[in-house]
């Protein structure tokens, strides 16, 4: 407990009544928990799957069950409205206090802003004070309050590994309890260290969820957990059946329409992950409309970046501009976080790089203007590396040292910031640029080094979940690098490894072709370019790599 929380616990023992420790309506109000109807957007029934969840509240009944499987689908605001109304009607529920924390906690996403960690601390510091509860509730509360606990001091990973031991203890205590399994797992996958390449904690995760999904498939928390534990190259083949299904389980959320489509993107399924976005975003609409949004809400822009991602790899380009000409009428956002910062940066960005539209990239705009780049450097830094590779593309040097220079400032301020992953992502755009102004100026040598590190460095990381994928994937460059250096044996190697991780990628697709086809085996050229036609619509592309595609694939 931070030194800040004291105030805050000296007046629940003043104003909380008697031994019981519940508090007043006043101490309650104080909180500002959301309040109102629920909103949902799906089928009239308010489908969100099916959650049981035991506890000692008198009335909490049905709508404890209903704000956990609201939880689960990360449908964090519409689970605090439901955990609020419990408090009205029994505010000695130790429990709903548990879940106002539980739903501003969010751990695979951003981390919470202060304001919600003050909301999160001050709900555990009143369940903490109400005398009756179970001792397997105190146990949730106590394993929730390590994440609150020292927030000034320790950063988000680092509490999240508190939770998750809080969690693990919770687990083996409690064996027959499977939200004490579905909790732990996604405590798992929170603390997982990005840079553990065995992925022992997602597997560790997986394993537990798998087992849960054959006894509860209709549990919110076990397919979408499963999703995000298996996202991962090499994984995600385990998690396409709960892909399949979270949509049928959680109709009536937009999360939950959307997140599927995170393992057909990993695995190269552009049509279902169309499909699932059109789905999320059409959702995300009706929800800022009957939330009273002025705008539009995050998650649609969200599911926009992921759209224009498959468009874009069926070489729907038209499809994908209409959308990108979509973006640029929006400009009022609730809320203004690190998913709506990405797509805004993401959006133009990739339909240029994956059309090399070289001129056009190196002219990019950041906007909105009026919109707070500064609090959002990563994403800032999407704009300036595209500008760089447009200007370096078409021989303007002087313009892409200054986005160079840029880049290196982003880089400094995520070091300061002791944000290392960001940081690392901004160092790969770095050692990508001077590889190829290395390259325009001649040096192949220097090039090649710079762009294998580079691609060396993005290998060794992952992805971040809020991104269907790197800009432009740094292995792929590398490919591209050996071909324009008549080395199409290596550039081969290069896409071919780069389609393992990025499969269905139409430039890998389309690169591996061109490399086999100059390597003169055109046997491996037209099975690359047969799966490039067999992923596009030859009726919504008019990409002019697919006439050289077609042009090979007739010849025997």
């Amino acid at each position: 407990m931070t030194d800040r929380m004291l105030p805050v616990l000296l007046s629940l023992f003043l104003l909380c009544c008697g031994e019981r420790g519940i508090p007043s309506k006043e101490i309650i109000s104080e909180m500002h928990l959301k309040q109102g109807a629920l909103i949902s957007c799906g089928p009239p029934e308010k489908e969100f799957g099916s959650v049981a969840f035991e506890t000692s509240c008198k009335i909490a009944g049905g709508d404890f069950n209903l704000a956990m499987a609201l939880l689960h689908s990360f449908e964090y605001d519409e689970a605090e409205k439901v955990f609020a109304r419990i408090i009205d009607k029994d505010p000695g529920c130790a429990m709903a206090y548990w879940g106002i924390a539980m739903s501003n906690f969010h751990p695979l996403w951003a981390p919470p802003t202060p304001a919600e960690l003050k909301k999160g601390s001050e709900a555990l510091a009143i369940a903490r004070l109400i005398a009756q509860k179970a001792s397997r509730e105190r146990d949730y509360i106590d394993a929730i309050s390590l994440y609150y606990s020292d927030w000034d001091k320790l950063d988000h990973h680092a509490r999240c590994v508190r939770f998750e031991t809080a969690m693990a203890n919770i687990y083996m205590a409690f064996p027959r309890d499977k939200e004490a399994a579905v909790f732990y797992a996604l405590a798992l996958t929170a603390a997982a260290d990005p840079g553990d390449k065995t992925l022992a904690k997602q597997r560790k995760a997986g394993a537990i969820l798998t087992a849960l999904y054959q006894q509860y498939p209709n549990h919110p928390g076990i397919v979408h957990y499963i999703i995000h534990t298996y996202d991962y190259p090499g994984l995600a083949e385990l998690a396409l059946p709960a892909a399949r299904r979270y949509a049928a389980v959680a109709p009536s959320s937009a999360h939950a329409l959307h997140m599927p489509s995170h393992i057909f993107t990993r695995l190269g399924l552009w049509d279902e992950c169309i499909r699932s976005n059109l789905a999320s975003i059409s959702s995300a609409k009706c929800y800022a409309e009957a939330a009273g949004i002025k705008g539009h809400w995050d998650e649609e822009l969200h599911g926009l970046d992921y759209l224009v991602y498959a468009y874009l790899q069926k070489g729907e380009d038209r499809l994908a501009m209409q959308q990108w000409d979509y973006l640029r009428t929006i400009d009022a956002i609730y809320p203004v976080n690190f998913k709506v910062a990405y797509a805004y940066a993401a959006i133009p960005a990739r339909y240029l790089l994956e059309n090399r539209l070289w001129g056009e990239a190196a002219g990019l705009q950041i906007t909105p203007v009026n919109f707070s780049w500064k609090d959002y450097p990563w994403q800032e830094a999407i704009v300036h590396f595209t500008r760089l590779m447009g200007a370096v593309h078409t021989g303007r040097v002087d313009s892409a040292k200054v986005e160079l220079t840029s880049l290196q400032r982003i880089y400094d301020t995520l070091t300061k910031q002791k944000d290392i992953y960001k940081a690392n992502q901004v160092l790969i755009q770095i050692r990508t640029s001077e590889a190829w102004m290395a390259l325009k100026q001649g040096k192949a040598d220097e090039a090649l080094t710079s762009m294998s590190l580079a691609a060396d460095m993005e290998d060794g990381t992952e992805k971040h979940p809020v991104t269907p994928c790197e800009v432009l994937p740094a292995r792929e460059l590398l490919g591209d690098m050996l071909l324009q250096l008549n080395k199409p044996d290596k550039a081969l190697g290069a896409y071919a490894a780069d389609l393992q991780k990025h499969p269905n990628r139409f430039n890998g697709l389309y690169g591996a072709g061109l490399a086999a086809l100059r390597s003169h085996d055109k046997g491996e050229a037209r099975n690359y370019f047969r799966q490039l036609l067999s992923i596009t619509d030859s009726v919504n592309s008019d990409r002019p790599e697919l006439v050289t595609a077609r042009k090979v694939v007739k010849i025997q």
